[in-house]
């Protein structure tokens, strides 16, 4: 989430914020797990009771940084609803979630990895979700899958086609491709990412699944 350039930050709300940026570069370097409260409010430029002011816990903070300084999955997912049955059709809607699912997967991932090398760490995580309100990752597909069902509804999907399936290949692809591009870190083997531009993934992704999911008179997407 960008900053407002017109609207400087100041007091809480700018401690605030450098205790996120602070954060996610300390859970994207060394792991949620080996991140303590003490580092990141070294790293803010604040005490440890400041940063207690504004977050009642690490995981608290972590939930922060997912919605506030990682590239916005959920929004894209939030907005699809309204969209089934305008002009722009399933195939720019599904590209343009799909590009998002491979940035938020991309820049997430270092961060959360560490949660599932502790089982504790990971209980006391999704605790924290239900405290907060937040839902959990089984959304995004739950989402997706509501907006193939309305297209489904208006002919545009394929009544024979699983909207959940189909919603879950698309999410598997879009974690699959983010997973490579950090396990290669930009050193991938010739032909290891196809295509090789995430845009291009994005869209050829989402026309392959399309090819299954459009009614058979259907001949463009």
């Amino acid at each position: 989430m960008s900053h407002d350039a017109a609207a400087p930050l100041s007091g809480g709300a700018l401690t605030r914020s450098r205790i996120l940026d602070a954060a996610a570069t300390l859970m994207t370097s060394v792991g949620l797990a080996h991140t303590t409260t003490k580092q990141i409010a070294k790293a803010a430029g604040c005490s440890e009771a400041a940063l207690y002011k504004h977050f009642r816990s690490k995981e608290e903070i972590f939930v922060g940084v997912l919605h506030e300084r990682v590239p916005q999955f959920s929004d894209a997912l939030t907005e699809l609803p309204e969209k089934a049955g305008d002009a722009r059709g399933p195939a720019t809607h599904l590209g343009e979630v799909a590009l998002a699912a491979v940035r938020f997967y991309r820049r997430s991932f270092p961060i959360a990895a560490s949660l599932f090398a502790s089982p504790e760490l990971l209980a006391t995580h999704r605790r924290k979700l239900d405290e907060l309100g937040t839902v959990g990752p089984h959304n995004a597909s739950r989402q997706l899958a509501a907006y193939l069902e309305a297209e489904q509804g208006l002919g545009r999907i394929s009544a024979s086609a699983d909207p959940h399936a189909a919603a879950n290949l698309l999410i598997g692809a879009c974690f699959h491709r983010a997973f490579l591009d950090l396990f290669f870190d930009g050193e991938a083997p010739a032909g290891a990412l196809r295509p090789a531009d995430e845009e291009e993934f994005a869209a050829e992704t989402v026309r392959a699944l399309l090819g299954g999911l459009m009614p058979s008179d259907t001949s463009d997407t």
